[in-house]
């Protein structure tokens, strides 16, 4: 067990630059108020939790506004966005901002939104919520999940968006004469 006290301490910028050389995916996480507007904000750290139960989860900004409308919802949806949709991140991550002007979307059984185009989404309830330094983790539990698409994923990498290829895909490609 590392003594937190013997822990060293970093200035802000330089633990986010030495981070950012983790690329992460960028995740739309959705839900819908009572009245049925949809909300939405992006993460950058969807990950899967435990196959049994079928838990993932994400981190978000303890200062974000729109949070607490997912809690209150108790659901979400996690759209994986493709890489044809960096427009789609940005407006997503806009405080203020119409989210969803000029998104098409559908409603999953669960009303959580479904974004068109997105590689996949995971619809969740929410399962836990627990506060971790200047963020809250969010545990979901899936209630359904696919694949939505071919399409390669939109990732974050060192400040920047970009998408990922499969080197085993490039050589099958190339093979095949794509």
């Amino acid at each position: 067990m590392i003594d937190a006290e013997s822990s060293r301490s970093f200035e802000a910028r330089y633990l986010r630059d030495v981070l950012g050389n983790f690329p992460t995916s960028v995740v739309a996480v959705t839900t819908t108020l009572p009245a049925g507007d949809p909300v939405g904000m992006v993460v950058g750290s969807f990950t899967s939790v435990s196959l049994d139960p079928p838990l993932v989860s994400f981190l978000v900004d303890r200062s974000s506004s729109t949070l607490p409308k997912i809690l209150d919802a108790g659901r979400f949806c996690a759209n994986a966005l493709a890489s044809d949709q960096e427009w789609l991140c940005r407006q997503m991550a806009k405080k203020g901002a119409a989210r969803f002007s000029d998104v098409r979307w559908s409603h999953s059984d669960h009303r959580n939104p479904i974004l068109e185009g997105v590689v996949a989404w995971v619809d969740c309830a929410i399962e836990k919520t627990v506060e971790l330094g200047d963020h809250f983790l969010v545990v979901g539990r899936v209630q359904d999940l696919t694949v939505a698409s071919a399409k390669r994923p939109l990732l974050f990498f060192r400040g920047g968006y970009g998408d990922y290829t499969s080197t085993a895909q490039l050589l099958l490609d190339s093979h095949l004469g794509r």
